[in-house]
């Protein structure tokens, strides 16, 4: 039975939108899926190809500002999907001269004006995630009954039978460390019973999705959830201290976070951050997410009414009815009362004038702007469906049809060439292997891109017991890399390419920052009387109470800022402005203080990965909440969305050095991503925003089309272009290998090699104070920090050297613990179900 005529019968029960028996289990991706698929769209994607207008937003500023706007602007309804969503999330920057904008403000004033609310996020297993989405439903919930909110899925449905508790499984479960709790060691009991199943379904898996919908008119989707720790400028400053002006503060509370420090806890309490932001750095966060107008925005909003009605069967089929059923117009929102039929004909036939078969009539074709296709990976215990992997057919098409380069930018690369890298069953990598065979045999210029994490945003050491979980996801990556007869690397040289670095490369993004604890800070603590940091939870204090609320004269903080606005401060309060474009010098910056006091200030770490985004030839983006791995891909894991650009505009270019015509759009964002990786895209400050921060309601993309910066993007095959990336790629990891020894790094070929490294340098987060103070005496400084040993000539050699630094471009250091035969030791083969989240 196809879609549409399972549609057309769901006319007297809404049981009659779930499907019967899977007839395709979807285990085996790539070009041999050949089951019975329900949709004949291309990608096998329940949607068929549509219209539209798209614009990028690079980084969590331009992306929430934007969507800000559209908030402000929402008069009938707003639809939201998120893995997580923080009320308490500033989408403008600095927080205390935009206290209107946090999110929970900005979506009750939406409710007090009549817009109808409706959000959906993960429920997460609190054992295993800090998420805390009973206390984002309740504190919306609470803000007015417009707001309606959807946590999914429930966790205690252990076959035919209720899993009430752990208790079930026994006495030896009562005295489980759950503070100490490791995914990995935990035996296939206590993860059942921990994440019950559906549908004989272990759910391990993620409702993943990142969408919010307004009045029909448009749609924001990519990368970016609405939660702390996502907001960042295009330059990714990961110090935040401003004694001279608490005022300044970009990254309140626990939105300061690095998740290789330190995991969010309490999110619901503001003040709970442990890390201290005087000697550790926060994390950047690399992203790219869109916003969409025209037809496509009905392919999103049927699908969110699907999604929000197959919840709403689930849940309160029985109950509630009244207050969360969606109906079938987004702009219509009548209570039915308990009329199950109608509102399933309603729904129906809202679904159907999506699909074009109101009255027997074909949808019309669409001819507005950029064609688009929405697709997605979902299944039985996610919507109750019949498995769709449209996203990951869409990659393998989008692979396989490249004439000239793919650039990939996810937050993970786990994919299989082959039948027999079980588990990992995604064939993405075959269809990269097959590409490129083809070009060498062909003997045609073709090159692959991949940009990722270094390492899984997961705290602890790497060799620590609680960092199984991240060994495992690394060991899985690298054999889908380059270890193993199986891995890409090695299938292409076993097909014959003896160079396969001529065709695929694969790199990380870091950047450095100095934090502000310069002269002024003593300063204003000795005049005020008040410690900086008892002024500054004061201030954030404030973030937590009603918006306007402002702090008593006599507190501290108010004597701490009056202190400092007195005292004069040159020190910058972030210096990551000077590896982007047009920079300043590092070496000119000025510093209130001792010269060892600002060697210490200096901090590196990782820039994260977020992204989920391929472009091929500059011509066809897909950009949404996939990662590339089997979570994402499969369909029957975690549930996901993407959309499928191919913009008409054209751009006359050259590839490879031949005249090229290329999309304004994909080129467009392809050329920025380049840029800020290579350090020729100029800082952009939280407080001024761009037009590219506006929808796409509001004013199309600019780009600076044939700037001397462009130009030396433009031609991504060239000899020049991958002389200027390769170069960059190199020089800027030998600049942060030396100067703050980070790990992963290709020195580092053995635990022993570890240790010297860096263990032998570093105090790792979270340790005992008496262990610490010995650290110190050692001579180790804080992790992230600068290894003094190596510059001699003291910190004016650190910032001679620093300063080479051009953008976050850093190769993936892919002999990292090579030697070492079980990178994850066996704790991921404790139990083989354990695989499915790691993968």
């Amino acid at each position: 039975m196809s879609f549409h005529s399972l549609l057309r019968k769901a006319k007297h029960s809404v049981q009659d939108l779930l499907p019967g028996t899977e007839k395709h289990s979807h285990t085996h991706l790539g070009h041999d899926c050949a089951g019975d698929h329900e949709h004949s769209h291309r990608y096998s994607s329940f949607a068929d190809q549509s219209s539209g207008n798209v614009k990028w937003h690079v980084d969590g500023a331009s992306y929430f500002w934007a969507v800000s706007v559209a908030l402000e602007e929402a008069r009938e309804y707003i639809y939201i999907l998120d893995w997580w969503l923080s009320p308490e999330l500033y989408l403008r920057r600095p927080p205390a001269r935009n206290e209107q904008y946090r999110l929970d403000y900005m979506l009750k004033a939406a409710a007090e004006r009549g817009v109808k609310i409706y959000v959906v996020v993960y429920k997460e297993v609190p054992q295993a995630l800090t998420l805390n989405s009973k206390h984002t439903k309740h504190a919306l919930e609470a803000l007015h009954p417009n707001i309606k909110v959807f946590r999914y899925p429930d966790h205690y449905v252990g076959g035919n039978k209720i899993v009430t508790g752990l208790k079930d499984l026994g006495s030896g479960i009562q005295n489980f460390d759950f503070k100490n709790f490791s995914l990995a060691r935990a035996s296939e009991d206590v993860l059942k019973s921990i994440y019950g199943t559906a549908e004989d379904v272990v759910l391990y898996f993620a409702h993943h999705e990142k969408l919010c919908l307004i009045d029909g008119k448009v749609a924001f989707m990519g990368g970016l959830d609405l939660c702390f720790g996502r907001y960042d400028t295009n330059s990714h400053p990961i110090a935040d201290i401003h004694p001279g002006n608490l005022d300044n503060v970009i990254f309140p509370g626990q939105d300061y976070n690095n998740a290789r420090v330190y995991d969010f806890e309490e999110v619901n309490k503001w003040e709970n951050n442990k890390l201290d932001r005087t000697k550790s750095s926060r994390m950047g966060w690399a992203d790219v997410s869109i916003s969409l107008s025209g037809p496509i925005v009905e392919s999103l909003a049927a699908h969110f009414t699907q999604r929000w009605n197959f919840i709403f069967n689930k849940k309160y089929s029985t109950r509630d009815i009244g207050k969360y059923w969606l109906l079938e117009a987004p702009a219509t929102f009548q209570q039915p009362g308990h009329d199950i039929a109608g509102l399933s004909m309603r729904f129906t036939k809202h679904v159907n004038r999506f699909f074009g078969e109101e009255q027997g009539q074909a949808r019309p074709p669409e001819s507005q702007g950029a064609r688009m296709q929405l697709t997605r990976s979902c299944c039985k215990w996610s919507l109750g469906v019949h498995t769709e992997h449209s996203v990951a057919n869409a990659y393998i098409a989008a692979i396989r049809d490249a004439k000239h380069f793919i650039y990939i930018e996810n937050q993970f690369f786990i994919t299989a060439t082959s039948d027999s890298q079980r588990p990992v069953k995604n064939k993405i990598g075959r269809a990269i292997v097959d590409r490129i065979v083809r070009a060498h045999h062909s003997r045609e210029p073709f090159q692959i891109f991949v940009v990722m994490p270094a390492v899984p945003a997961f705290a602890g050491d790497l060799r620590s017991e609680g960092a199984i979980g991240t060994r495992a996801i690394m060991e899985f990556q690298y054999a889908s890399i380059s270890r193993g007869k199986h891995s890409i690397l090695e299938a292409l040289r076993n097909s014959g390419v003896s160079d396969p670095h001529q065709y695929i490369n694969f790199y990380n993004l870091r950047n450095y920052d100095r934090i502000n604890t310069a002269a002024a800070m003593a300063d204003a603590e000795r005049e005020s009387g008040v410690r900086y940091e008892d002024a500054r939870l004061e201030f954030e204090s404030r973030f937590s109470r009603e918006c306007g609320a402002h702090a008593p004269a006599d507190s501290q903080y108010r004597r701490y800022q009056a202190a400092a606005c007195r005292l004069s401060d040159k020190t910058w309060d972030s210096i990551a402005a000077c590896y982007m474009h047009n920079g300043p010098d590092l070496r000119s910056l000025p510093w209130t203080g001792e010269p060892e006091a600002e060697i210490d200030a200096f901090v590196s770490e990782q820039l994260y990965i977020h992204s989920k985004v391929l472009i091929a030839d500059d011509r066809v983006v897909i950009c949404g909440s996939a990662n590339l791995n089997d979570r994402s891909q499969c369909g029957d894991h975690d549930s996901e969305i993407a959309v499928v650009i191919e913009d008409p505009t054209p751009v006359s270019t050259t590839m490879g050095g031949r005249p090229y015509t290329a999309s304004a759009f994909a080129a467009s964002l392809r050329r920025l991503l380049f840029r800020r990786h290579l350090g020729l895209w100029p800082h952009e400050r939280p407080d001024q925003p761009t037009p590219n921060w506006m929808p796409v309601t509001h004013a199309p993309n600019q780009y600076d089309w044939g700037s001397p910066a462009d130009r030396l993007v433009a031609d991504p095959t060239s000899r020049e272009f991958l002389n200027l990336w390769r170069s960059t790629a190199r020089k800027n990891t030998e600049i942060f290998s030396r100067a703050f020894h980070p790990v992963p790094d290709d020195k580092v070929r053995t635990w022993e090699d570890y240790d010297a490294f860096f263990s032998k340098h570093f105090v790792n987060p979270g340790e005992p104070p008496e262990k610490a103070n010995e650290a110190y005496q050692q001579g180790k400084v804080d992790y992230g920090h600068v290894v003094r040993s190596e510059f001699p000539g003291g910190v004016a050699e650190l910032k001679e050297w620093l300063s080479g630094i051009r953008g976050n471009l850093v190769e993936m250091p892919l002999k990292f613990l090579v030697d070492v035969p079980d990178l994850a030791e066996d704790g991921v083969m404790l139990n083989s179900l354990t695989d499915e989240l790691y993968t």
